[in-house]
Parts: structure tokens; C-alpha cells; sequence
């Protein structure tokens, strides 16, 4: 097991829910995000994904696409996030997750980066634009002892494909829960939703969570039966920006988020 199957194993024996936050690394600096991650840690935030910001982020909407270009003007870049994770993971030991693009994980030579991950203390990776059939450009370098896991999408259209997606499937399977790009808003969930997100808990192993378009646990309450856990990441980056990066406030959001969803 690596941190994110401890983490989700200990929850599932607490019979609790899971609660991830997505931000983007970078904003309004890497120091700062540092300082975030440590925060959302000391609140009880259970899984953090930490965007690698890329400049054409097509699973993204209009809040993390400017959040990657925000941060990669500021001179963000892959190196320097696995820089700032190093530094983390001296005194930190929260389960992170990269979420990324292809693109920049081939630029940096798949195998040096797989490696460069384990280095650092990277449990999993999160790659929208790999297609299942394609994965085994990443995969065949997971082997190896504290290898990041990579975690499966699965979307409202995948239905006969769900079982194949989920069949191998370790740390945790990302049901989005829309059509189109992430922070659309609970309004714009799909309209079969819960049956579908039904039809993946009935086949897979791996827990479950609910992606896209959430901001308070509410949005998610009613599918509450059918997840093992949820992921804020537009929302959270708004409030994020809209309160300075205010400490205080990042660790009320998750400690009310975790109080009103576990």
C-alpha cells in the first residue's frame, strides 16, 4: 500500500468519506503553496491533487486554465514543482497527486520522470488526455518499489468500457460527474448520474469518487451511497484566490467540507 490506499483503507474502516481538494501548483507561488498543502494537511483534507500547470489543460475550465497560465508565468515549471515537494515531504506526509498532461511527462522522459516522482514522494498521477489503450507508455515504469499509482477516469459515457477501466484499478477510480471541462457547477451534473455512478461502485474494487463541479457537500449528498469520497478543485481554487490565500480560511473550508460530508 502506498499513502493514498492507507489513507482510503483507514477512512473505510471509520466507515468515513473521503474528501480531495485539487489546486494548482504554483499560485500565487510555490512557497505559498507549500504553506497550503501543509495547512489542508493540519485540517484534515485526506487526498491533495496538485495540478502541474500546462499551457493547453483540456479537461480544465475557465478557472484552472487561468490558474495555469497565472502560475506558469510566474515561472513555474515541472523541475521546480518536484523541488517544492521534496520540501514538503520533509515534515508532511499527506497522499499527493499529480494532476497533469502527457505532454510535459514525455518532454521530461517518462522513466526519469516516473523515477523523479518516487524521489520526491509522489503517490499518484492523474493524466486526462492518456487513453486507456495507451496507458502502458506510463504503466510499464510503475513497477517499481514506491512507484505513484495511476488513477483511472471514468465518465458518464463510458458505460460498457467501465469494468475494463476499473478491472486493475489501485488507489481510487475518478467518476466525473459531467460532461465537458471541470467547474461547471452542480447544476450542470449529468443527468443520469447517480445510475451511472452506481454501475462503477458495482464493478470496481478501487474506491470511488465524484469529480467536477462541486463546491460544498451538499452538491453530493444525495449520491452519498454510491461514493466512497469527493474532489473540489475549481471551487476551492476561487476561494482560494478570492480570500489572499488566507490560511485560516483554506482550513475552515475543509474542516466545515469534512464536518458536513463524514
Amino acid at each position: 500500500m502506498n499513502r493514498i490506499e492507507e489513507r482510503l483503507e483507514l477512512l473505510k474502516n471509520k466507515d468515513k468519506k473521503a474528501f480531495i481538494t485539487y489546486m494548482t501548483a504554483g499560485l500565487p507561488n510555490l512557497a505559498k503553496t507549500a504553506e497550503v498543502i501543509k495547512a489542508q494537511t493540519e485540517a484534515g483534507v485526506d487526498i491533495i491533487e496538485l495540478g502541474v500547470p500546462f499551457s493547453d489543460p483540456v479537461a480544465d475550465g475557465p478557472v484552472i486554465q487561468n490558474a495555469s497560465f497565472k502560475s506558469i508565468a510566474g515561472g513555474t515549471n515541472i523541475q521546480n514543482i518536484f523541488e517544492m515537494v521534496k520540501e514538503v515531504r520533509k515534515t508532511c506526509e499527506i497522499p499527493l497527486v499529480f494532476m497533469m498532461y502527457y505532454n510535459t511527462i514525455l518532454y521530461y522522459g517518462v522513466e526519469k520522470f516516473i523515477s523523479k516522482c518516487i524521489e520526491v514522494g509522489i503517490d499518484g498521477l492523474i493524466v486526462p488526455d492518456v487513453p486507456f489503450e495507451e496507458q502502458d507508455e506510463i504503466t510499464m515504469y510503475l513497477d517499481k518499489e514506491n512507484a505513484p499509482i495511476l488513477i483511472q477516469l471514468v465518465a458518464p459515457v463510458s458505460k460498457d468500457r467501465i469494468p475494463m477501466l476499473v478491472s486493475k484499478a489501485r488507489g481510487f477510480i475518478y467518476c466525473v460527474s459531467s460532461m465537458g471541462v471541470t467547474g461547471q457547477g452542480a447544476q450542470a451534473f449529468h443527468k443520469d448520474v447517480a445510475e451511472y455512478l452506481q454501475s462503477v461502485k458495482a464493478v470496481s474494487k478501487a474506491p470511488v469518487m465524484m469529480g467536477f463541479g462541486i463546491k460544498a457537500a451538499a452538491d453530493v449528498e444525495p449520491f452519498k451511497d454510491f461514493i466512497d469520497g469527493c474532489i473540489v478543485g475549481s471551487a476551492f481554487i476561487q476561494l482560494m484566490e478570492e480570500n489572499d490565500y488566507d490560511l485560516e480560511v483554506i482550513k475552515d473550508y475543509i474542516k466545515t467540507f469534512k464536518r458536513d460530508w463524514s
